[in-house]
């Protein structure tokens, strides 16, 4: 299925502005080293509902949420934290939104799933048990 067909195929996602700008910087700066996830990251950001961060569901898979779910190719239920490159430790369960996986999960509520590709192009179908916040959504720099 060529992408753009993919892309209308994909469930709707919410994104605060701060993730979204965020995002979108991250993405822009990482296109030459992550060519591939940069792209997917900043079609994902075109096509999200960009919200207030105060008008942001707390069941949103935003960064620093804690997201369960369920790599439906291998039956495979995983929790990870969505975080930036610097944060991220996969021992810890905290994973780059520059990982497939991390950017697939981006945006989505429980209950949604998306086709995504993973490191070697390979469609899965990722679904989302829970999206857990630490906290009220607060401002980084």
């Amino acid at each position: 299925m060529p992408a753009s067909s993919l892309a209308a195929a994909r469930p709707n996602i919410i994104l605060s502005e701060t993730d979204a700008d965020r995002i979108t910087d991250l993405a822009l700066g990482a296109r030459q080293r992550a060519p591939d996830v940069a792209r997917l990251l900043l079609e994902e950001v075109e096509r999200a509902e960009v919200r207030p961060d105060a008008e942001t569901p707390a069941d949103i898979a935003g960064m620093g949420a804690r997201v369960e779910f369920v790599d439906q190719t291998h039956g495979e239920a995983r929790a990870v934290t969505l975080v930036y490159p610097a944060e991220a430790d996969i021992a810890a369960g905290r994973i780059s939104i520059l990982t497939p996986v991390g950017a697939g999960l981006l945006g989505l509520r429980p209950g949604q799933a998306i086709q995504w590709p993973d490191r070697d192009g390979h469609e899965r179908e990722l679904r989302v048990v829970s999206v857990r916040r630490a906290g009220p959504m607060t401002s980084q720099t």
